[in-house]
Parts: C-alpha cells; sequence; structure tokens
C-alpha cells in the first residue's frame, strides 16, 4: 500500500469525524459493509484511525444480505476472518421473502427494509454509531439529484440520528472521492463483491457519473467545489421566501454586489 494514499485517506476521513464530530469517547461503531469498494475503505481507515487516535472507541462491521449481490460473499468472509475483524454476516428473510413475492419493487422498499435490519443487527452489536461509506461523489450526485429532480437544495448529512435518536448515523468519507477509495481497497487486496442494484442502466444515477465524468475532464475540482458549497450557503440569494428581506428591513446591500458583470465600468 502506498503511504501517501493512506496518508490523504486518514487525513480526509479525520477531517470529516473532527468537523463533524461523528465520534466520541466510548463509542462503539458499527460500519456497514456493503461489498464495495467503499465501505472496505472506510472500515480499514476506522481501524487504522483508532490506534492513533486521542480518543477510546471501537470498531466492528456488518454486512446485511438481501439477495442481490451478484456472487457468493464468501471472499469478503475469509477477508474479514483474515484480518482479525469483528464482522457480522445477516441474511434478512423479509428481504429474500420481497425479492420472490415483488421482484420489480423498487429502491425505497428495499431501503426501508434494510433499515429495518441494520437497526437489528446493529442494537445485537451493542454499537451507538453505524458508519455508512457514502463518499464524495454520493454527496455531489445527491446534492444534483435534489435539486434537478425533486426541487430541493439538500444532499446526504454527514451525521443524523435514527428517529428514536437510538444510533448516530456517520458518513465519514464525506471528503475522500471514489478514486481514493478504489486505489485503496485494491492495495488491501479487498476483494469486491458488486450488487445487481449497482449494475442497473438508464438510472438518474447512472446519468450523472456519466455526465461527472465528461465534466471532470475540464473541471478536476468540480467535485471540491461542490462539496465547498454545501458547507458555504447564503440563504439570502436563493429563492426561499423564508430567507429573503422582501420588506427592506434589513441593512441594504450595493447592487454591484449583486450584478457585477452588469455594473462593471
Amino acid at each position: 500500500m502506498s503511504l501517501e494514499l493512506e496518508k490523504t485517506i486518514l487525513r480526509k476521513v479525520g477531517e470529516a469525524i473532527a468537523r463533524f464530530k461523528m465520534i466520541r469517547d466510548g463509542d462503539r461503531v458499527a460500519v456497514g459493509l456493503s461489498g464495495g469498494k467503499d465501505s472496505v475503505t472506510l472500515l480499514e481507515a476506522l481501524l487504522l484511525l483508532q490506534k492513533r487516535a486521542p480518543i477510546d472507541f471501537s470498531v466492528c462491521a456488518f454486512t446485511i444480505e438481501q439477495g442481490k449481490f451478484l456472487q457468493p460473499f464468501d471472499a469478503m468472509g475469509e477477508y474479514m476472518r483474515g484480518r482479525g475483524i469483528d464482522w457480522t454476516y445477516f441474511r434478512d428473510g423479509a428481504s429474500f421473502d420481497l425479492l420472490e413475492e415483488q421482484p420489480d419493487h423498487g429502491c425505497d422498499m428495499c431501503s426501508r427494509f434494510r433499515r429495518r435490519a441494520v437497526y437489528e443487527v446493529v442494537r445485537k452489536l451493542n454499537a451507538n454509531v453505524i458508519a455508512f461509506g457514502h463518499t464524495a461523489d454520493d454527496f455531489c450526485e445527491s446534492f444534483l439529484r435534489n435539486a434537478m429532480f425533486t426541487g430541493r437544495v439538500s444532499a446526504l448529512p454527514p451525521v443524523t440520528y435514527s428517529r428514536k435518536r437510538e444510533f448516530r448515523l456517520i458518513r465519514p468519507l464525506v471528503f475522500v472521492t471514489e478514486d481514493l477509495t478504489t486505489q485503496f481497497a485494491a492495495s488491501m487486496g479487498a476483494p469486491v463483491i458488486p450488487c445487481g442494484c449497482s449494475q442497473r442502466t438508464g438510472t438518474v444515477r447512472k446519468t450523472l457519473r456519466s455526465a461527472f465524468a465528461d465534466l471532470e475532464k475540464e473541471y478536476p475540482r468540480m467535485k471540491d467545489s461542490l462539496l465547498s458549497a454545501m458547507g458555504n450557503l447564503d440563504p439570502s440569494r436563493l429563492l426561499d421566501v423564508r430567507y429573503l428581506d422582501l420588506e427592506g428591513t434589513e441593512e441594504s446591500v450595493d447592487n454591484r454586489e449583486l450584478f457585477p458583470i452588469l455594473t462593471e465600468s
């Protein structure tokens, strides 16, 4: 493994954990291992940080089998056992029944079943934090998808809580792009077990990914800019009337700031 690559990923994960207060002293963190490169990278990064962090926390991992993996999960099991990682594999019977009874069910229903299974498994692991492997790419795609197709300015939250606040849900790879997770997982020799859902074509996600790939050839720092935008809101320059001074009661703003192109000499 390249030490430079490891340092880069640990720095970015450490920055996310510190900025958003993702992990605290005494936490038990359960990593959702999906079989892909992102979740493997997240797990390995947290195991490395566990040894170096100034706080005390433990790490375990779990996998929810919903009948959609395109290969047997045995290779991942061998990898986890070889690394001596505390890992739980859970075959969700309800998801298999759903797959048989409603084979064309949508992603929303699948997510609901997975969420129920995740909470059930993590509760048994005595963990209070659940870590997901969503990367910077996922945050950017979510941001654009919501703006373009749902009419909302929103994205994935780096930290949130389950409905009853039983679990803290975190996404420590928010600043890590998928090109880095691809390199890191390969350097670790970790197996990648694809899910059928990731192979679907004709989806909004596939379209956005293709557009990103084309744009990044010309604008390689585009994802960095989008991530910065998500953390640098200016509601007064948007269309939500809750944040606009429609009555002119606030201190006025020089129009040259609002329309710099029109007022240039």
